[in-house]
């Protein structure tokens, strides 16, 4: 079958289910090159950051964070610009930070979940005024003929058939993009908690110097 004659024979309701399409898409790619990007060896990050710290001292350690992408950079660098005030500020920032990396990773995925729900309503809507017009068309002819009846909720239903492929593909993509938020969280809190007691061994050993 003609996958342009479908859609052609599905009415004006595909056109809105295509854009929905669309847009699902276009969130995912920007997603999908987001969330790479976010993506780094914490471990080595972590251990090259406690490196700069007994080396070069936080300056350093700052210096390596501005310099790294990532969410968990961010964080690190949040935090040591205020280690001057004390671990308490420090604990602060990084919560803060961390809030505000949270929700820039999360951006876009409340579209998706729209386009998973928006998609299969415009569908069914699609295939309700399909239906009107069969019956319409059922009427005018005075005739129930199978070809009349067939026709008519076939092409109704390809409003529907599209919604639901529209919301299976968006769907597939959100779950994936919330599962590697999820990650990052994870990361990011892991690391957080190490960063932050590193800090306050370094204290302690300053003050016991």
């Amino acid at each position: 079958m003609n996958l342009l004659q479908l859609f052609n024979d599905g009415g004006g309701f595909m056109w809105p289910i295509l854009i929905t399409l669309i847009i699902g898409l276009a969130i995912s790619l920007e997603r999908f090159w987001t969330l790479t990007r976010a993506s780094i060896n914490t471990r080595r990050f972590l251990a090259d950051i406690k490196k700069a710290l007994r080396e070069g001292g936080i300056d350093a350690a700052a210096e390596k964070c501005a310099n790294t992408r990532g969410p968990v950079a961010s964080i690190f660098h949040a935090g040591l610009l205020r280690a001057d005030r004390g671990i308490d500020h420090v604990e602060k920032a990084v919560m803060n930070a961390g809030s505000i990396e949270m929700a820039f990773l999360e951006k876009g995925l409340v579209w998706l979940g729209t386009v998973i729900s928006v998609a299969p309503m415009l569908g069914f809507l699609g295939t309700v005024w399909g239906m009107i017009e069969a019956f319409q068309a059922i009427a005018a002819a005075n005739d129930i003929s199978p070809t009349i009846v067939a026709g008519g909720i076939s092409k109704a239903l390809l409003t529907t058939l599209l919604g639901l492929v529209v919301a299976i593909i968006i769907q597939v993509l959100n779950n994936y993009f919330i599962s590697r938020v999820d990650s990052l969280i994870v990361d990011m809190e892991e690391s957080s908690v190490d960063f932050v007691d590193t800090l306050i061994e370094m204290e302690r050993k300053r003050h016991a110097s």
